[in-house]
């Protein structure tokens, strides 16, 4: 092989000078790669490889800063077409929360000694004292209107017979009002232990020596208990109003046979409890067409005999 031609010498450099400078070059590049330097080939990939990874490090940040762009843009789009039905819904929520907290409010105040009990009144009362029935009902003095007990104040009015029927009506905020009806005496009925009023229903309301006065004695086979004496006090209940005060005597063996006896002597064969309006107005009639009659027959309200 024949080895290559010299490199051409500078004008006016010298074969030793350029000799000399060849090997001080080729040391130089030995040394440089022997010290860990690179050869200008590989400066140049490590710049490319370099240059490659900035590129592939900043489109990686460009696709994370796109996504969260696309996402905050996504989030923006769906509050914006979700803002009516949450505005609808915080309208919603508002109400019910208001709702609910007067509600709460109410009943915590109406258990409360805000709206305790301080005056109670009783109204229907005739026959009865109304102040007597309110001192009986003075325990429930002090208790909320809420609180006031039903059956407490039924075992107050228990001692009350004459009561029929009540109904408790609160007015806030310290009102109490007790509605009473009493019961309607239909007469007495005489024993060996006096004379005992008594209602419709045959409940006993009092019991006293003396017949008390515009109150009929009643003369009823069976008793209390009997079909006869519920019909007999339909009967006195469907008595005109004037000629009840003048009643003095009610005798009845059946359900059928109700007969009634006036203070003046004056006898009804009133029958059974079925028409008595009918059977009312007839006798009235009757009495003002004969007013001297000792007895009147309505038993048909249609066919009145008059003896």
């Amino acid at each position: 092989m024949r080895r290559p031609p010299p490199l051409p010498t500078p004008a006016g450099e010298s074969v030793e000078n350029a000799s000399a400078r060849r090997r001080r070059d080729t040391a130089a590049g030995q040394d440089g790669v022997g010290r860990g330097g690179a050869a200008p080939g590989a400066i140049s990939e490590l710049s490319r490889t370099e240059v490659v990874d900035d590129d592939q490090e900043m489109s990686a940040r460009d696709v994370w800063r796109a996504a969260r762009a696309r996402r905050k843009a996504l989030r923006a789009e769906i509050r914006r077409f979700t803002q009516r039905s949450r505005r609808r819904r915080i309208v919603w929520l508002s109400a019910i929360g208001a709702a609910v907290l007067l509600v709460g409010g109410s009943v915590a105040a109406a258990y409360s000694p805000l709206f305790a009990v301080e005056r109670i009144t009783v109204v229907g009362a005739t026959t009865l004292d109304p102040a007597t029935l309110e001192a009986a009902l003075a325990d429930q003095l002090g208790t909320p209107l809420a609180l006031v007990d039903s059956s407490e104040v039924k075992a107050s009015l228990l001692a009350f017979p004459l009561i029929e029927t009540y109904a408790l009506e609160a007015k806030p905020p310290h009102d109490l009002t007790v509605r009473i009806v009493e019961r309607t005496p239909v007469g007495v009925i005489r024993s060996d232990a006096g004379y005992t009023l008594v209602d419709a229903a045959g409940v006993a309301l009092s019991t006293t020596s003396d017949q008390p006065a515009g109150q009929p004695i009643l003369n009823i086979t069976g008793g209390t208990d009997s079909a006869a004496f519920e019909t007999a006090g339909l009967v006195v209940r469907s008595v005109p109003t004037d000629l009840r005060a003048a009643l003095t005597n009610v005798t009845a063996t059946t359900p059928d046979d109700v007969t009634l006896t006036l203070s003046t002597g004056l006898t009804v064969v009133w029958g059974n409890s079925e028409e008595s309006p009918l059977k009312s107005e007839a006798l009235a009639k009757a009495l003002l067409a004969v007013p001297g009659a000792s007895s009147i027959d309505v038993t048909s309200p249609h066919a009145v005999v008059i003896g």
